[in-house]
């Protein structure tokens, strides 16, 4: 539309149209410019709180490495690396934004901060930065990369690590149009006075919620630790320390944590109402180690308390427990663990001890009796002469004096093998077709050792047919040949099985025959 004809009142309303929205343009800017303020307001105020509660998180972690140094040292003093960087890098922001508003008469009125001047001019110079800008990013990457390596080492940082990494970014931005900016650039440049105020309180929320996530982090790292499985034992709780025969054991089992770095400030103890000395105990490992003899034969009582620091004040926890002393042993136990007697041509398991003794002090002899390891022996009677074999045994008393005894045992041969076809023995009735595919074997009946056999070999003989012999463990063609000429009814054999054991170091006795009574 061309301006010349139109008349001057439209050309009056025209202009006031504009006017009108050029005021509405900058109404509406003076709201975003204190909808920017008082969102400032609003994250300096959670700043501060935040820096309340990591105050007095500090001061908590502080008392605990007072109370459990082995725990919470470390901890504490990387805790107190990341605070460092985190308040040098919180002061370099707060002096910069003083410096920002420090010619503005009120720091509250924010509808004037609608100019960038400040930081367009401090930090850049046409596309490269002035070194208030290169300050800037150094104090960024500083924290980043110094809070990143501190935390490197701990797998249960990654997330933290990782968040930092993202939140301090300073890598290049590309916009909305595609064009590549300078992070700072893309950030910081033409920007309202305000909006870059709140954006740097903004970098200080972050700062400080980051402390929070580390020191959260750390205190549920070592909670997590602390209650983990693998840092638990089995403890049994009873009434009393010895039962007789015949009585109803009232054992509980329960769970006791464990943990090195726990460890009693002042130990107070009596054994049967006589307080303990410090050369009677020792802590180690958590635990408190005693060092007393078992005394008289009976029961006996340790009474007490631990006292362990918690907020630099100790806390009792009680101790009641009672342990048994009997007398000394006189006789040893000795058993074969299959049965009363031992084998020739095999290894015989058998358990000799002296209750009450510990099996480094105990000695077992014989011929052909070897240790295995603790109360664990081996008898080969295999080259013992006569039908018996007798074991002596000494043991070591706690005072050092030496008690004996010992025990004699059958010695027996192997029991005779029986044959099988098809896992069946005797006399057994079968089909031709099934004996033509079964499988010769050979086992020993009612014995207590597992002693496979392997048949190696065996004869067979059809009625009026030669007797063949077999290689293997099932018949060959010859046999079959033979197997084919058997009439309905007839009785064929299989005799003089061939067969071994692995392990075994005698001669095995003649395997029994097999009678099959064909079907078919």
């Amino acid at each position: 539309m061309a301006g010349g004809n139109l008349s001057p009142r439209q050309k009056m309303i025209n202009l006031m149209y504009l006017i009108f929205i050029a005021m509405l343009a900058l109404n509406m800017s003076k709201e975003v410019l204190s909808a920017f303020g008082l969102m400032n307001e609003k994250l300096t105020e959670s700043n501060e709180a935040t820096s309340q509660r990591n105050t007095a998180f500090m001061a908590n972690l502080e008392q605990k490495a007072s109370d459990q140094p082995e725990k919470y040292v470390s901890l504490k003093s990387k805790a107190d690396q990341v605070g460092a960087l985190a308040a040098k890098f919180d002061k370099y922001i707060e002096e910069l934004k003083g410096n920002m508003v420090a010619k503005i008469e009120d720091p509250t009125d924010y509808e004037v901060m609608d100019k960038g001047d400040y930081l367009d001019e401090n930090f850049f110079k046409g596309g490269k930065l002035k070194p208030a800008g290169e300050e800037f990013l150094a104090q960024m990457e500083a924290y980043r990369n110094g809070v990143a390596t501190i935390l490197a080492d701990e797998s249960g940082m990654q997330s933290v690590v990782k968040d930092v990494k993202e939140k301090f970014n300073t890598d290049d931005v590309v916009n909305r149009d595609g064009v590549k900016l300078s992070w700072l650039n893309y950030h910081y440049k033409g920007f309202p006075l305000v909006a870059s105020l709140t954006k740097m309180t903004q970098l200080q929320a972050d700062i400080k919620t980051t402390q929070s996530e580390v020191l959260s982090t750390m205190l549920q790292g070592t909670l997590a630790s602390e209650v983990s499985m693998t840092n638990y034992t089995t403890l049994m709780e009873t009434s009393k320390s010895a039962y007789f025969n015949g009585e109803q054991f009232d054992g509980q089992i329960v769970l006791g944590r464990k943990d090195a770095s726990t460890k009693p400030s002042r130990v107070e103890l009596k054994l049967d109402g006589r307080k303990l000395t410090e050369k009677e105990y020792s802590i180690e490992d958590g635990k408190v180690k005693l060092k007393i003899g078992t005394g008289n034969p009976g029961e006996h009582k340790i009474e007490g308390s631990l006292f362990f620091l918690e907020d630099g004040k100790e806390t009792p926890v009680a101790v009641s427990s009672s342990f048994a002393t009997v007398p000394k042993p006189n006789a040893a136990t000795i058993s074969a663990d299959k049965m009363n007697v031992v084998y020739r041509g095999v290894k015989n398991p058998m358990t000799i001890s002296f209750a009450g003794i510990p099996d480094n002090s105990v000695t077992a002899s014989g011929q052909g009796l070897s240790r295995l390891n603790g109360s664990k022996y081996i008898m080969d009677a295999t080259r013992v002469q006569g039908r018996e074999v007798t074991i002596n045994v000494t043991g070591k008393l706690p005072d050092g004096k030496p008690v004996s005894d010992n025990a004699t045992f059958r010695i027996k041969d192997l029991p005779k093998p029986t044959g099988t076809i098809r896992g069946e023995d005797g006399a057994i009735q079968m089909q031709r077709n099934a004996l033509d595919i079964s499988t010769v074997g050979a086992k020993f009946d009612d014995f207590d050792f597992e002693l496979p056999l392997i048949v190696t070999g065996f004869k067979f003989k059809v009625p009026g047919q030669p007797t063949i012999d077999v290689n293997g463990n099932k018949l060959d063609s010859r046999a079959k040949s033979a197997l084919l000429k058997a009439k309905r009814g007839t009785d064929v054999q299989i005799f003089d099985i061939e067969a071994k054991a692995s392990g075994v170091s005698v001669i095995l006795k003649k395997v029994s025959p097999i009678i099959i009574e064909l079907t078919n």
